[in-house]
């Protein structure tokens, strides 16, 4: 399901429909803020939580990816929980690339589980608890800023620097899970993801009511920068025709990535987030792929939806996400000096 367009108006004309729904975002907002009343339960280790206000996709894989690096390279052995969106299994287990699939845990779980463990719950404290039992240093928490289940010691909100937090709505009449400000006062700093153009123009539209929020340590929320990258392989995309396909937050983005590494497209086509990669679709697209003479190319997180015996025949652009002030981030969040106590 595609977001409706009046979900990213400026917040000063958000268009009629959102005006129209703007009594149930009201109550989405309320509920939310109602349900986080609740004291959640506090682990032993460093929780972080990696959450977002906008419903869909942010950026908060990518993210999760790139601290399990920067904090391995610290010496902290991170752990990641997450729901398992997608996925059938309530757990708490910990995911085995060789024995679960993207029906079982999902395909976040899947991709992270490449860079550490992973642990699927839809119980976020079992899944916390499981984490530390298992030695973790310290515990990402994918997703989750608004379920009470886990009081975080850390929270990072991941924004898309290009949409920013749209017309400022709540669900169903804008993109928001909760109202801004709410968000905020339960952040350790906002992350914009994007291009330096987007994340300057998110800057200047949002940057003083990030600047000016009282967030988890009583003060303004720092907001810092990152920007997705396709990985260095050594493959030549240049000249390469391909015909692309892509169930993310935000497909176009991809498909720009991929022209830019010089592939030529000759059919792009967006799927659902999470959209499932069966036989029947998979093989129309490879029909389609060879009527045009071109090579299938995917994103790293659809390619794990696809059955073990396809994914030979697809190609994958990588991308990583590259912190504009890693070691301030991991500052700003307290990064321990002793991981675990030990």
């Amino acid at each position: 399901m595609r977001p409706p367009r009046f979900w990213f108006n400026p917040p000063q004309a958000p268009g009629w429909q959102a005006r129209l729904l703007a009594p149930l975002g009201a109550v989405y907002g309320l509920a939310t803020r109602w349900r986080m009343r609740r004291p959640g339960w506090r682990a032993e280790r460093p929780v972080w939580c990696i959450g977002n206000l906008n419903a869909g996709g942010t950026g908060k894989t990518p993210l999760t990816i790139a601290l399990i690096q920067h904090l391995g390279d610290a010496g902290v052995a991170a752990q990641v929980v997450t729901r398992g969106y997608g996925g059938r299994l309530a757990g708490p287990v910990r995911v085995d690339p060789r024995r679960h699939d993207a029906a079982q845990v999902g395909d976040e779980a899947l991709l992270m589980a490449a860079f550490a463990p992973v642990w699927v719950a839809r119980d976020r404290a079992a899944g916390v608890r499981a984490a530390q039992d298992a030695g973790a240093d310290l515990v990402l928490m994918d997703d989750g800023l608004q379920n009470p289940a886990v009081n975080p010691h850390r929270a990072v909100i991941v924004v898309d620097a290009q949409t920013g937090f749209g017309n400022a709505r709540c669900l169903p009449a804008g993109p928001l899970r909760e109202p801004v400000a709410q968000g905020l006062a339960r952040a350790d700093l906002v992350l914009a993801i994007g291009t330096p153009a987007d994340r300057d123009a998110f800057a200047a539209a949002w940057g003083g009511v990030i600047g000016a929020a009282s967030g988890r340590a009583g003060g303004g929320v720092p907001l810092l920068g990152a920007q997705v990258e396709p990985l260095a392989t050594g493959m030549d995309w240049r000249g390469l025709r391909v015909l692309a396909f892509a169930g993310i937050g935000r497909p176009q983005k991809f498909f720009t990535s991929l022209a830019e590494q010089g592939a030529e497209i000759l059919r792009a086509q967006a799927l659902s987030d999470h959209q499932p990669l069966g036989a029947v679709l998979f093989s129309r697209l490879e029909r389609e792929a060879q009527a045009l003479g071109a090579q299938l190319v995917t994103t790293e997180k659809d390619a794990v939806r696809l059955p073990q015996a396809l994914r030979q025949r697809v190609l994958t652009l990588p991308v990583r996400l590259r912190l504009e002030e890693p070691a301030r981030m991991l500052a700003l969040l307290g990064l321990p000096e002793k991981p675990g106590g030990r």
